[in-house]
Formats: C-alpha cells, sequence, structure tokens
C-alpha cells in the first residue's frame, strides 16, 4: 500500500442523511464500531492528512482524531461546500474524498485515481465503477479551489457540472464495485455487517 505525502485525505459527513431518518451516518454502529472509523482506517494508511467534513456531531466526530471542518455555506448544500470548505485550508497538492458511509475502502483506492490523473494530465480523477462515475470518490488538485469557489458563488451546486466544466479523468474500479456501497438504509447496515471485514483502528 502506498502512502502519497502530497495527498490529504476528506470524509464527507456532511449530509442531512434523510433515508437514514436523520441519524448522522458516520456515527452509526457497524459491528461495534463508528461507520466513519472504516473510512478513517482505509484512508490513513495511504495519506498523509485527513479531515472530516462535518456539520451536526462535530464534537463527536472531533473525538476519532482529526480535524473537524463545518461547511461555510449554511443549509446542507450538499458535497461541493464540504469539499470547499476543506480545500481552503488543504496543505497538500491533492486532495483525496470519500463519503463516510462508505466503510469498504480499498488499499489501492488512492493509488488508482493517482494513476489515471498521471495518465491523462488531468486535475480531477473520478471513480467509475464499470456503469457509471461515482463521484463522491474522487482526487482533486487544490490549485482548483478559485475554480470550485466561482463555480459556487453562481449559485451551481452539482458536483458532475463542475467537473465537466473543468474536465477530469474516469479511474476504472469496475473490477472493485464493492467500494461503492452506500450505506443508506438500516437494511443496508445490517447486510453490510455481515459482509465487512474486522477493522484496524489505531
Amino acid at each position: 500500500m502506498k502512502k502519497y505525502d502530497n495527498t490529504a485525505g476528506l470524509i464527507l459527513a456532511g449530509g442531512r442523511a434523510q433515508r437514514m431518518g436523520g441519524q448522522d451516518k458516520g456515527l452509526l454502529q457497524l459491528n461495534g464500531h463508528a461507520m466513519i472509523e472504516y473510512v478513517i482506517a482505509g484512508l490513513n494508511r495511504q495519506v498523509c492528512a485527513l479531515t472530516i467534513n462535518a456539520n451536526r456531531n462535530i464534537h463527536a466526530y472531533q473525538q476519532f482524531g482529526y480535524p473537524v471542518i463545518a461547511d461555510q455555506l449554511a443549509d446542507f448544500q450538499g458535497p461541493l461546500a464540504g469539499i470547499v470548505s476543506a480545500m481552503q485550508d488543504c496543505q497538500h497538492e491533492y486532495m483525496v474524498i470519500a463519503p463516510c458511509d462508505g466503510p469498504f475502502i480499498r488499499h489501492d483506492y488512492v493509488a488508482r485515481l493517482h494513476a489515471a490523473r498521471a495518465r491523462t494530465g488531468s486535475n480531477i480523477s473520478v471513480a467509475h465503477d464499470g456503469q457509471r462515475l461515482q463521484p463522491v470518490y474522487t482526487l482533486l488538485a487544490s490549485s482548483l479551489c478559485p475554480s470550485l469557489l466561482a463555480y459556487l458563488a453562481t449559485g451551481n451546486r452539482k458536483i458532475d457540472l463542475w467537473y465537466q466544466q473543468e474536465g477530469y479523468c474516469v479511474a476504472d474500479f469496475a473490477d472493485a464495485t464493492e467500494l461503492f456501497v452506500n450505506i443508506n438504509t438500516p437494511q443496508e447496515l445490517a447486510t453490510a455487517s455481515k459482509k465487512i471485514g474486522p477493522i484496524n483502528v489505531d
């Protein structure tokens, strides 16, 4: 597993989780651990810094030992609001993103995104599951922060549209679709508890 000294990680935990009855998904218990702990364990061995984006239960998220940044835009305006808030504080060349409700982070997640970026020279590398893009599984150049601020200032919030405007490359994860299993319902949480392996949160 390669650790990238030029890449920070961002875990998105700032949504309303309406399909989960408003419960904070990152804090839901999955086999004795908060779900976000699986994402932390998967990412922190691949990046040189890690930040959590959250808009509720800030103190609870701080207990995991990483900086917590809230959206600067009010009223839960989507993943780009969390991304731009973290990007403004990012001290590294790249930022890799994953959602708090995607606990199946692979050991080569960051490497695959970087490989696609290196092949194409793109500033945005987006995971693709073989059927469609997975827009919150992505690698961004931190230098895009002014562009994203300008895009949000127009009132746009659609992440796919911003990617299209900037240009992006695709990272192929067609052989690793388990990465994109998001937990949105109690039933999906129960299913994930049977499939997920042990966690090392040290």
